[in-house]
């Protein structure tokens, strides 16, 4: 009996997306405030309302909270570089996200955000 439910369970078997897993971790990350979390406080991103109406200033001190919160709480990434992506769009601010995945081999990853209206993250491939 054991050896057929250990067959089952082979067969049920998903692969998962590390791509897809990481890029759905890093919205969840991006989209949290510090503070929110009881165990881990500095979990998240600071409050984005200063940064927002400090523009176009603010943009860089954005790319580096960014940067240091990934390089926190992601360790599935390495050599993590954030650039800023100027658009005509003046309510939503675009953010490259580049880095290397820490697996045998040194995959690189690409996402890019968009900081929208209501400081909401979208991260897309």
């Amino acid at each position: 009996m054991s050896e057929r439910f250990l067959r089952r369970l082979g067969e049920d078997r998903r692969t998962v997306d590390e791509y897809q897993s990481i890029s759905e971790h890093l919205q969840m990350l991006l989209n949290t405030r510090e503070g929110l979390s009881v165990t881990n406080p500095d979990f998240g991103l600071p409050d984005l309302t200063d940064i927002v109406h400090m523009l176009p200033d603010g943009v860089h001190a954005l790319q580096n909270a960014i940067r240091d919160v990934i390089l926190k709480y992601e360790p599935r990434l390495s050599k993590v570089k954030v650039r800023f992506v100027p658009s005509d769009d003046a309510f939503v601010l675009y953010f490259d996200i580049t880095a290397r995945r820490n697996d045998a081999d040194k995959t690189p990853f690409r996402v890019r955000t968009a900081l929208q209206p209501g400081n909401r993250f979208k991260v897309k491939r």
